[in-house]
């Protein structure tokens, strides 16, 4: 069994009959004209590979299924409401995903659909696993500048630079940091409101962390070495239980683009 998983941009035109298919799938397909509302649907597929041809399945037949079954699913529901000049909800986002998921399900032969990934913005996403649709997962990315140095107390300057590297440097150095936090919601009732998810992300999190020298300003890490594993496991600690019905599925945070640490605790919230 493979995962194999595919990204589809496509952009709606709220108040027109119809979408321009347009020629550049990077961009978006159909195109858009205009300000109109960009989307982008991450399909990730399980199956066999198929022997002759080394596929689990062709992209272009995803690309075709998605827009031909998924793409009108947002397409019509985002029309219906916004000519009606009724507000989108994340519930109502949540329906469009599921009808999409049950669109798609038989679609692709031997493969399955495992997970379908509504891209909201460039940091914020929605997500569903086919074999738990009454769950949703909701994500948004956060950004935070920090200094941090890595040093062992109990270990020699040699050891430290030895283990450290340039990491160990005795004046610190400085990450642009991003948090990706992730909740699991019930899809039939999401009732969250992004302005509060942010605003606990920001109170319980961000506020300790941004434009901090994290081993002299952050009490947990007078103690403990500021290392993205460390940071990622502080983070957890300070945001479980904190988004009410809501439970806290995961936490990535990348120091770099080229490294990160996910953290999923033991156990619920």
């Amino acid at each position: 069994m493979v995962r194999l998983g595919r990204q589809v941009r496509f952009s709606i035109d709220p108040f027109l009959d119809h979408d321009d298919l347009g020629f550049n799938s990077y961009a978006s397909k159909p195109s858009g004209e205009g300000l109109s509302i960009f989307l982008e649907l991450g399909v990730e597929l399980l199956g066999p590979v198929a022997p002759d041809t080394g596929l689990l399945v062709n992209v272009s037949d995803i690309d075709r299924a998605v827009r031909r079954f998924a793409v009108p699913v947002f397409a019509e529901r985002i029309r219906e409401y916004l000519r009606r000049g009724e507000h989108i909800g994340l519930a109502v986002v949540v329906q469009m995903l599921q009808s999409a998921g049950e669109r798609l399900r038989d679609k692709f032969a031997a493969a399955q659909v495992d997970r379908l990934t509504l891209q909201l913005n460039p940091f914020r996403k929605l997500a569903m696993n086919a074999k738990e649709p009454q769950k949703i997962y909701f994500s948004e990315k956060f950004e935070f500048a920090a200094t941090h140095k890595l040093w062992n107390n109990s270990f020699s300057e040699r050891l430290n630079l030895e283990i450290f590297g340039k990491c160990a440097n005795p004046t610190g150095h400085g990450h642009n940091y991003v948090v990706e936090v992730m909740i699991e919601m019930p899809a039939d009732a999401p009732g969250l409101k992004i302005g509060e998810f942010e605003r606990v992300v920001d109170s319980q999190l961000m506020q300790l962390l941004d434009h901090r020298n994290l081993n002299l300003d952050v009490p947990a890490f007078q103690q403990k070495i500021p290392t993205v594993e460390n940071i990622t496991a502080f983070a957890w600690k300070r945001l479980v239980g904190q988004f009410g019905p809501a439970r806290l599925h995961d936490i990535t945070v990348w120091e770099s683009d080229r490294t990160y640490c996910s953290y999923q605790g033991e156990g619920s919230d």
